[in-house]
């Protein structure tokens, strides 16, 4: 088709054109969109119908959206003349299909309807990329000529425009959407952290938490339950909105236990055992639960998986690191109760649990930090206060990394009992 061969659009066709083009510029969801389209080529082409075919790039397949008298139905591209349209991106126009061999009998079959005459155009977006194609059917008085030709190109780079608006405008929505939630997931994760410290005679205590992204799987809690204080690290496999709802559920579902009054084995037993009749296969949750008697200096726990436990010795300056003594919560059921591990705190002496984001913070060669350096750091300021070896322990875990981005979660809780 040359230039010479078109016929300048009347006014009338011009102003069918623009009026659509006003049309597509309001809000739509895709939908309704896709039927104005089907509608202003109907109205504009003369035609009794139209349709328009979305491209599925990954399965290289368009899917027909628009069509009162069908559902949805998938054609491969380069099958048929809708398909052959989309996959040599140029417009057909065929005067009697049955006459043409590439023309797909199916669809006349399935609706009942006869395709005298089609005219099929290539949806370009402004990236040069193709999302569908508009396929017009039968012309009220004949065939379609290069007059349609020209218009149906015209409204067809219009539909292209829209269409990647209203995707590019649902997309946006969905990203607000999923931050919102995510915001939500965090907001309701951090509130399950301790507002404040409780006040236990003798004893500093200090907790700290820093997602590696907006949620993460970690928690931990320091809170009076009746006489004793409840120490809690925990860590799910993972981080964000996943590992945060594990992570959060088992949390709550350890306070409740211990506040009606469980003791520690069968409070760690009960909730392993709904952890593992409840999370979805492959995930769990590490974590120290430890009860200290202050009046006594004597603090039982049950370690999930979590380890290294590390406790520095202030009368003879070294650190002792103790390993889990049971699975991960929900890992497996539970046969038996596991009995809690004792340990006394002298005057002076630190518990320090930290999280897999401390010990495994790599620098860029992939060298972990490593319990060794966490030592040496309490070692050189046990004498200090909790606040000051969480800031050295920041710091030297950055002078580790050399910029190396934070890759886990890193959540630690000192308990320090004061010298007398």
């Amino acid at each position: 088709m040359t230039s010479a061969q078109i016929t300048p659009l009347t006014s009338e066709d011009l102003g069918a054109l623009l009026a659509v083009t006003r049309a597509l510029a309001a809000p739509f969801d895709l939908h309704q969109m896709l039927e104005e389209v089907a509608a202003a080529a109907c109205r504009i082409l003369h035609a009794e119908r139209a349709s328009v075919w979305l491209m599925d790039t990954a399965a290289q397949e368009l899917v027909l959206e628009v069509a009162a008298d069908l559902q949805p139905i998938r054609l491969p591209v380069g099958a048929g003349l809708v398909g052959r349209c989309a996959l040599e991106r140029r417009l057909i126009n065929v005067a009697d299909c049955y006459a043409d061999p590439r023309f797909n009998r199916e669809m006349d079959r399935r609706s009942g309807y006869l395709t005298r005459c089609l005219l099929a155009a290539p949806l370009v977006d402004h990236r040069d990329q193709l999302v569908g194609v508009m396929q017009v059917l039968n012309r009220h008085d004949g065939v379609f000529g290069s007059d349609d030709e020209l218009l149906a190109e015209a409204l067809a780079a219009q539909c292209a425009v829209a269409l990647s608006r209203v995707r590019m405008a649902d997309a946006m929505v969905a990203g607000e959407l999923l931050r919102q939630e995510v915001e939500l997931a965090s907001s309701i994760q951090r509130s399950t952290l301790p507002p404040s410290l409780p006040s236990v005679p003798g004893y500093e205590l200090h907790g700290y938490f820093h997602p590696a992204s907006l949620t993460g799987g970690d928690t931990y809690d320091l809170a009076l339950v009746g006489r004793e204080l409840l120490i809690m690290l925990a860590d799910a496999t993972g981080h964000g909105v996943a590992a945060a709802l594990s992570v959060t559920q088992m949390h709550a579902m350890v306070r409740v236990a211990l506040d009606m009054g469980a003791d520690l084995p069968t409070a760690f037993r009960t909730v392993n055992d709904r952890l593992a009749a409840t999370l979805p296969d492959g995930r769990f949750v590490t974590a120290f639960i430890g009860l200290l008697d202050a009046a006594t200096h004597t603090l039982r726990y049950i370690s999930g998986g979590q380890g290294p436990i590390l406790h520095w010795h202030a009368a003879d300056a070294r650190c002792t690191a103790y390993r889990a003594n049971s699975f991960p919560m929900g890992a497996m059921p539970l046969s038996a109760p596991k009995e809690a591990v004792e340990l006394a705190l002298s005057p002076g002496d630190w518990l320090v649990l930290l999280s897999d984001g401390f010990h495994e913070y790599e620098d860029a060669a992939g060298l972990q930090f490593g319990r060794a350096r966490v030592e040496q750091v309490v070692g050189r300021h046990a004498q200090g206060s909790a606040a000051a070896l969480t800031k050295a322990l920041l710091a030297a875990v950055q002078d580790h990394a050399c910029g190396a981005p934070q890759l886990d979660d890193m959540t630690l809780v000192l308990v320090h009992r004061l010298p007398e």
